[in-house]
């Protein structure tokens, strides 16, 4: 494992055990560098307040940083911020785009949240063979069962 990763993994485990300041500490040097893992995590501290002050700037500046490399996880993030007016206007039709590319990725949660944005026309044109696929795709995902009538 080289330094890199022993400095994520490290950060890793210390925003598990809820150690956040460390966290913060060992993750912010990596973020910067462009590390979407660490961007990520910093994103989601800043955005709740997690080992700093909540800073609704800075979790969007590390979310979208994460997101525009293409870190899943990140881009639902991002599409829930912008669905839900968190740290952002709410604005269903920039939440639309990141969920989907987040399930597109298979995040099961994105696609489920895409499939009913479908079903609702929010933020996408409402579209119910859309809604379905994508609902599919998120129980083929999770294992779950559809529903029965």
């Amino acid at each position: 494992m080289s330094g890199l990763d022993m400095e994520l993994a490290s950060g890793i485990a210390a925003y598990e055990a809820k150690e956040f300041a460390r966290a913060r500490q060992l993750l912010e040097p990596l973020a910067e560098r462009g590390d979407p893992q660490a961007q990520y995590r910093l994103a989601i501290m800043a955005q709740v307040g997690l080992g700093m002050v909540k800073n609704c700037a800075s979790a969007v500046k590390w979310m979208q940083a994460a997101a525009a490399q293409g870190f899943a996880l990140a881009q639902h993030g991002l599409g829930f911020m912008y669905l839900q007016g968190e740290c952002t206007k709410t604005d269903a039709v920039e939440a639309a785009k990141w969920f989907a590319l987040a399930a597109a990725q298979g995040l099961a949660g994105s696609q489920a949240t895409l499939a009913e944005m479908y079903e609702k026309g929010a933020g996408v044109e409402r579209n119910a063979a859309e809604a379905a696929k994508w609902r599919a795709l998120a129980e083929k995902e999770t294992g779950a069962s559809p529903p029965t009538s």
